[in-house]
């Protein structure tokens, strides 16, 4: 006897509620996945092609140029190295800073939970702005430096909510079992609670490294030297004022020639851009989702 689907042990209602789900779900990957693979094969097409014809998949009118010049070019790297730079220490800092601050908010024996809990909920909703925030990143002499765009956005309430969160799941007996052995609470955080928590940890680092890796705001504000630009002050110069970094298109005559390559330079320096995301993320992505749920379920 054949067994039956389990799709058909389902309702008509449940039937037509998964048929419309799977057709949402499948327009919503095509709409992500159309993009991209235009981004990709655009990068590659010889830019009058590109300009006078569109995308073509005949080999014979792709080439390199485009990544030729963008590799190729000094500030490319050096925007590349500073975005590297800047995310990692960003991350590093914040997550370092959340979930120190979400423990204690975790702890019901904690005095003065719920002021600190309001304190923190009207920051989320309320800001400084940004001449006050430029005044004081000013007044301790941090502009033009690294730190003026690690530190201002270093904490986020919405993940310390979420850690804090985790740790409410996290079995009360770990913490009695550490003190019978004399564990002081630095000993209890940093030795045995935080190994537990590597699955927040890599959610809250996923997010924070992807934050600030497509961040520019700030570094336009606060940073005027070009050396400590990074890569998406280059990719924003290129994308919005169609303004290649000196070098990539000099040597072209005419003002057409130049503004083809142009146009080609913007989805070779999105795709280099988007690389170290694309590679990242499969490694944290078992992380991600465990480190998601359980952060978010516990009321």
């Amino acid at each position: 006897m054949k067994k039956k689907s389990k799709f058909s042990k389902y309702s008509l209602q449940d039937k037509t509620l998964l048929l419309v789900g799977y057709i949402l779900l499948g327009l919503f990957v095509v709409a992500i996945i159309v993009p991209m693979v235009y981004i990709v094969v655009a990068s590659f097409i010889d830019p009058i092609t590109l300009q006078n014809k569109g995308i073509t998949f005949d080999f014979s009118k792709w080439t390199l140029t485009a990544y030729e010049r963008v590799l190729s070019n000094k500030q490319i790297w050096v925007g590349f190295k500073n975005a590297v730079i800047y995310s990692v220490v960003f991350t590093v800092v914040s997550v370092l800073i959340t979930m120190l601050a979400a423990y204690p908010m975790s702890r019901t024996d904690f005095r003065g939970r719920g002021l600190f809990n309001i304190i923190f909920v009207i920051t989320m909703f309320f800001g400084g702005g940004l001449i006050p925030t430029y005044l004081l990143i000013s007044s301790l002499n941090l502009l033009n430096s690294m730190w003026a765009i690690i530190l201002p956005g270093a904490f986020s309430v919405w993940n310390m909510i979420i850690a804090r969160t985790y740790y409410q799941g996290i079995p009360g007996e770990l913490r009695e079992a550490a003190d019978v052995d004399g564990a002081s609470e630095l000993t209890f955080f940093f030795q045995i609670l935080l190994p537990v928590c590597t699955p927040i940890i890599a959610t809250l680092a996923l997010w924070q490294f992807v934050g600030m890796w497509n961040s520019y705001f700030d570094a336009m504000i606060y940073l005027n030297d070009a050396s400590k630009q990074p890569l998406q002050l280059v990719l924003r110069s290129i994308l919005i004022q169609n303004q290649p970094e000196s070098g990539m298109i000099s040597d072209m005559q005419s003002t057409a020639e130049r503004a083809q390559l142009a146009e080609l330079l913007k989805y070779a320096t999105i795709i280099i851009s988007s690389l170290p995301l694309l590679v990242m993320y499969p490694f944290f992505q078992k992380y991600f989702d465990n480190g998601i749920m359980a952060g978010s379920v516990k009321g």
